[in-house]
């Protein structure tokens, strides 16, 4: 203890009472769905894929309820049906939902408003790609392959891979792949819900996706 603190005790005493009380810090998203959510089969996310395999995503609108309602949208348009995972990195993620398979394109509809959130980016998480502008997230999306914390707070997870996460992994590697792993076929499990409440819609649509980095 230093002598300064000793020699103005009650002044020390004062600094510490006028602290203000800590702040408990949020909890983090929980990795289990809420029952409501789970128990919901428009909620579940099913990518058969060319290779035979099929992985299915347990989607999490309690989190990312725009990003979510995106992705039931263009699946029950059949937007996903043939594209490509177009970037693929071992130990990092695999990247898909773009019509050019280039990391360039996306659909018609507006971006998105980023929905951050303290969901973690772990392995088998699903999380939207988007361009330089965190509100620019249309179609392409990643699914990561190994913990990538970094992600968090930059890219607005949507879902976790809950079957077929051997499938994930075993997708054709590149940037692009020389024969990419396609998506045969979109599907949710139930009819599309009500979209969520409108919120602010992004100044103006991104093209093309800034992916995220290893």
């Amino acid at each position: 203890m230093s002598k300064a603190w000793l020699a103005y005790p009650l002044m020390a005493v004062a600094l510490v009472a006028a602290k203000p009380a800590p702040v408990a810090p949020a909890p983090t998203a929980s990795m289990v769905a809420p029952a409501a959510v789970a128990a919901d089969p428009a909620n579940r996310w099913t990518l058969e894929l060319s290779t035979g395999a099929r992985v299915v995503i347990q989607l999490r609108p309690d989190i990312a309820p725009r990003h979510v309602y995106r992705i039931q949208q263009l699946t029950s348009q059949g937007f996903y049906n043939g594209l490509s995972f177009h970037r693929v990195i071992p130990g990092f993620m695999a990247q898909g939902g773009d019509p050019q398979g280039t990391g360039q394109g996306g659909s018609t509809l507006p971006d998105l408003a980023a929905e951050f959130s303290d969901f973690p980016h772990l392995r088998g998480v699903a999380s939207m790609a988007r361009a330089d502008s965190p509100d620019s997230a249309n179609s392409q999306f990643f699914i990561v392959l190994a913990p990538t914390f970094k992600l968090d707070h930059k890219y607005s997870a949507f879902g976790r891979v809950i079957e077929g996460m051997a499938a994930v992994d075993g997708m054709a590697v590149g940037e692009p792949p020389e024969q990419p792993t396609r998506i045969v076929r979109a599907t949710i499990g139930g009819p599309l819900p009500a979209p969520p409440a409108a919120a602010a819609a992004p100044a103006a649509v991104a093209t093309g996706a800034v992916p995220p980095k290893p």
